[in-house]
């Protein structure tokens, strides 16, 4: 959907190394003095202490070099001032400093990707030679700066995939000189504006504690220069009132979709006759009437994209066959009319027809030789996938998903050996058996909740390039396949949850590049297989609901990406801690070991090193899919126990829980001081071992614990009063313990159900109907 922006920015980073190679010949023809000024050295050095380090993050500067080679930055040749900070994808984490402003010479400013949070920061504004600011794939939030209409030097601004919020930011109609805005993926919301007649013809205008001064265009879509507006995916509603729009406009990629907008589709969009990329997807039409001729005007459109427009009207795909410079069409979500004599653009590279009430497949695509990605998924499609599809030369994405397919049609030969560019084949919700027969080049296959059963089939396995299979939520049985080994590129992403697989994990199907393996709710026994450990980019791991009989894998400490353990209903065994062992997750956001028999005490410092827990850095799970240039997301889930209900976790969940859940076990002694440097902790089940001693007033540490369960051990003493901070805990069970005294009063403790405190003899007050003695209150009050 990007092309076109991809294009540019690719030119832009082709100029970018161009520029930093002539700094490093510069450098290398000066051996003897070194290019950077010290006080951007020094600059440079702030910026970068502004951040946290660990033994697990090491800063990405040395000292003894001269600043303009370091990465990502580059100077003015003459000069010798920072002009360029290019950390994409390096990983701060952490809040945008003001320090950054001490680099004022700055011209290009690229964070994009780099676990930055919080606001940002309104000093930004102080960069005055900004003229491409990239600040995309953080978590930042709030209202954008005012400051930031002080930027007139402003080219690009990329702020998509954040978190951002509020009205859409007025300022940036100061700023005349951009090009590219892209807002999209954020939280904005309200009308765009489009009629402020009250500063027409007006040469100063305030935002908040900041004056603008300069002709002011009546909306975003007059900024005279600009070329790309990207405002998909957010909340923004209203007519769009684009009226006063000019045909001048150099306007030619154009990202509307998924938003609030509704009414008819202005017909000033006419005026945009450059537009090469249009985006309305999810427009409101009110059930109204669409007229699709308008779209026969952009003769120079290449990316389409009208899904789901909530119309009345049946799309006819012979509207688009004139439009001859087309490359991708997406009308997923409409009702379609079309014929089997229809000849669309021969230029078409990517169609998308999902949920449209199709009932066969369609035949016009068989003459779409330049076809690369095909989504057909969500229809009413029986029989079966006709032998052409694979003849189609520059096939790379097939998503046949949710249909009622009985098979492939054609040959072993033709299926097997054509279709040489595929990466990507999703034929989830659609087949029964037989497993069938798949194209050899497929390297990732989505095949899960179908009615496949018997063995996994071996021929899986002569499959030149796998690197992502999904399989779960079939009836497969018998061993998981020894000949995954044979893959020429080795498995990245194994799923194979919720089968009756049996057997052991054999350690040929474990390859070093394996980022998420996925084999619960199966009958696997035998060991964890060690080879685990050469897996250094495995981040999520779930063997639940299975028979693995094994000592607790101590090993797993060494995974350093590791995000996700889940070893839940299995029969583990043995102690979680051993002496001079530092079980140090510093990446972990999900420890899941419940209903094992896990023996043993945790020593005081147990959870110390568990840095993604300790505090806010936003990493978010996802496994991302490198498909042909593009990002493909693929989401886990994982079964979880969360204010007592077993709930699944799945998508952007990965992002938000924080969980250690070690119930069912046979732990024993104190709880463990070190859980209160868990200050990310969402989730907190302790139930039903042996603990003993107090619960630990420290809990009141952890600010953003929702559910608490204590519940089925031997802990005594009273209920920390401390607890009643916690304003974000919801749900908590303390019953069956030894605790003693009052239940705290005047908060969300005192709301819970009585249930909570049930069989703990020495409880008394609200919501026991035993009451408390004067004593007993009294002893409150001075504690």
């Amino acid at each position: 959907m990007m092309h076109s922006c991809t294009e540019r920015r690719m030119i832009k980073w082709i100029l970018y190394l161009i520029f930093s190679l002539f700094n490093v010949m510069f450098v290398f023809a000066s051996p003897a003095k070194h290019l950077c000024r010290p006080d951007q050295r020094d600059a440079l050095w702030e910026f970068q202490s502004d951040f946290y380090f660990d033994e697990y993050k090491t800063k990405w500067w040395s000292n003894n070099t001269d600043c303009c080679s370091w990465d990502g930055v580059s100077c003015d040749p003459t000069t010798g001032k920072v002009v360029q900070l290019n950390l994409f994808d390096t990983n701060l984490q952490g809040i945008l400093p003001d320090s950054i402003t001490n680099l004022k010479y700055l011209d290009t400013l690229s964070l994009s990707g780099c676990n930055l949070f919080g606001k940002i920061p309104s000093s930004l504004g102080n960069l005055s030679y900004l003229t491409y600011l990239d600040l995309s794939g953080n978590n930042f939030a709030g209202e954008l700066p005012d400051t930031m209409g002080s930027l007139i030097q402003l080219r690009d601004l990329l702020l998509h995939n954040n978190k951002l919020s509020g009205n859409f930011p007025l300022m940036l109609l100061n700023l005349s000189g951009l090009t590219e805005v892209n807002l999209a993926s954020n939280q904005f919301q309200g009308m765009l504006p489009s009629n402020m007649s009250g500063l027409s013809g007006m040469n100063f205008f305030e935002i908040g504690e900041n004056s603008f001064s300069g002709s002011v265009p009546l909306s975003l879509f007059m900024i005279p220069s600009l070329t790309v507006l990207s405002l998909r995916r957010n909340s923004f509603s209203g007519p769009l009132g684009i009226e006063n729009i000019s045909s001048s406009s150099k306007l030619s990629y154009l990202s509307l979709g998924v938003n609030n907008f509704s009414g008819p589709i202005p017909r000033s969009i006419l005026n945009l006759v450059r537009l090469e990329v249009l985006d309305l997807s999810f427009w409101n039409t009110g059930r109204g009437m669409v007229d699709f001729s308008i779209f026969l005007h952009f003769k120079s459109l290449a990316s389409l994209y009208l899904s789901y427009l909530n119309t009345r009207s049946i799309v006819d795909l012979s509207h688009f066959s004139h439009l001859t410079s087309l490359r991708e069409l997406d009308l997923s979500g409409n009702n379609l009319k079309f014929s089997s004599t229809l000849h669309l653009p021969s230029s078409l590279s990517g169609v998308s027809l999902s949920s449209c009430n199709i009932s066969e497949f369609p035949k016009f695509l068989q003459t779409q030789t330049n076809l690369n990605n095909l989504d057909i998924s969500a229809n009413q499609i029986e029989g079966q996938v006709p032998e052409w599809l694979w003849r189609l030369p520059r096939l790379q994405s097939v998503n046949i998903s949710q249909n009622s397919f009985s098979g492939f049609e054609g040959s072993a030969d033709v299926i097997q050996r054509s279709a040489l560019y595929l990466y990507m084949l999703d034929i989830s919700y659609t087949f029964q058996d037989p497993f069938p027969l798949l194209p050899n080049f497929t390297r990732f296959l989505f095949g899960s909740d179908n009615l496949f059963s018997g063995e996994i089939p071996r021929t899986i396995c002569e499959m030149l390039a796998l690197d992502t299979l999904v399989l779960s939520n079939n009836n497969f049985s018998g061993s998981i396949p020894r000949c995954f080994n044979n893959f020429n590129t080795s498995l990245s992403i194994l799923h194979l949850q919720n089968n009756s697989l049996s057997g052991v994990i054999p350690k040929e199907t474990i390859s070093d590049r394996l980022r998420s393996l996925d084999v619960g709710h199966n009958q696997l026994s035998g060991e964890l297989p060690k080879s685990l450990i050469n897996c250094t980019d495995l981040e999520f791991l779930n063997v639940e609901n299975n028979r693995i009989n094994d000592k607790f894998p101590f090993w797993l400490r060494l995974l350093p990406n590791l995000q996700i353990i889940v070893l839940r209903s299995n029969e583990f065994f043995g102690p979680i801690s051993a002496p001079g062992v530092s079980l140090s997750f510093p990446m972990l956001r999900i420890f899941d070991i419940s209903k094992n028999r896990f023996t043993g005490i945790l020593p005081s410092d147990y959870f110390a090193g568990w840095s993604a827990m300790s505090y806010e850095t936003h990493i978010g799970y996802h496994v991302l899919i490198d498909f042909g240039g593009r990002d493909l997301e693929y989401h886990n889930s994982v079964a979880l126990t969360n204010k007592g209900l077993n709930m699944e976790l799945v998508g952007s969940g990965f992002r938000i829980y924080k969980t250690i859940d070690v119930s069912e076990n046979r732990l024993e002694g104190d709880i463990p001081e070190s859980i209160s440097l868990l200050k990310e902790l969402i989730v907190l089940n302790m139930s039903n071992n042996a603990f003993t001693g107090h619960i630990p007033s420290s809990l009141a540490n952890l600010t953003n614990l929702q559910s608490l369960d204590l519940s089925r051990n031997r802990l005594s003493g009273e209920i920390p009063p401390e607890l009643g901070k916690l304003t974000f805990l919801a749900w908590m069970n303390f019953s069956y313990n030894r605790l003693e005294g009052p239940i705290p009063q005047g908060t969300q403790i005192q709301s819970q159900n009585s249930s909570s405190f049930a069989e703990n003899l020495g409880l008394c007050g609200a919501p026991l109907e035993e009451t408390c003695s004067g004593k007993e209150v009294e002893a409150t009050k001075e504690e």
